[in-house]
């Protein structure tokens, strides 16, 4: 995965192509950076964050929120090859619990995510190649074809199962192959559908949908701003 660049349209997103046969019905291994939880039991750690975290990820001076008011939290989740696994999450403090407690609820439901870690700062500058499917949170970038601040740059969003929950606006699907997941009455594990677990589990300390919204429709994010 990642491999293959897209060519670039005009707006700085790839070409959006037909979703390859093999990620149709997506349902890839986790590629393990920590330790599993002991026991397949939900395990959740919220505490400041490492330097050596800090400085693989996206956060620099000039990000809209300071180091410190930023957490760490690493969090149990299952695959979607039914094992459980640990990812890990850079959230604001002000909803590192509520975070926990979501993600908790998702692993009660066995809700399946590919791999959830830290969005490095390469990522940011990387040719598009329109396959990535990581459920991460802080990201220190502005809104799509914005110059405000995302929601993430606060670390207050979360992105979950991307390539499975595409946003879209006019012909632009993002990630840019997944066009597969637009049809959403095709369904599929680790999609977010209204009302569901996910959905629900996220308005309980809430967070908003933009599975909700009409243009765009971002149905991989939850948001603590509306936006």
């Amino acid at each position: 995965m990642g491999a293959r660049p897209l060519p670039r349209r005009p707006d700085g997103f790839g070409e959006v192509e037909p979703t390859p046969p093999e990620l149709v019905n997506r349902a890839l291994p986790t590629k393990d950076l920590l330790p599993p939880p002991a026991g397949d039991r939900y395990a959740a750690t919220i505490g400041a964050v490492p330097a050596d975290v800090l400085a693989r990820s996206t956060w620099q001076p000039a990000c809209p929120v300071k180091a410190t008011d930023l957490r760490y939290l690493r969090l149990a989740f299952w695959g979607f090859d039914g094992h459980a696994h640990t990812g890990e999450m850079l959230v604001n403090a002000s909803g590192a619990a509520g975070i926990a407690k979501v993600f908790g609820m998702l692993f009660a439901a066995r809700f399946p995510l590919e791999e959830m870690r830290v969005t490095s700062a390469s990522e940011l500058t990387a040719p598009p190649t329109g396959d990535g499917n990581t459920t991460s949170a802080f990201v220190c970038r502005p809104a799509r074809g914005l110059t405000t601040w995302s929601a993430h740059a606060y670390g207050l969003a979360v992105d979950v199962n991307p390539f499975c929950n595409p946003y879209t606006q006019g012909d632009l699907v993002l990630p840019e192959l997944a066009s597969a997941y637009v049809d959403r009455s095709r369904v599929r594990p680790g999609m977010v559908l209204a009302g569901d677990a996910t959905v629900r589990a996220f308005a309980a300390i809430g967070w908003s949908w933009g599975g909700n919204w009409r243009s765009p429709t971002d149905r991989m994010h939850f948001t603590a701003t509306g936006h």
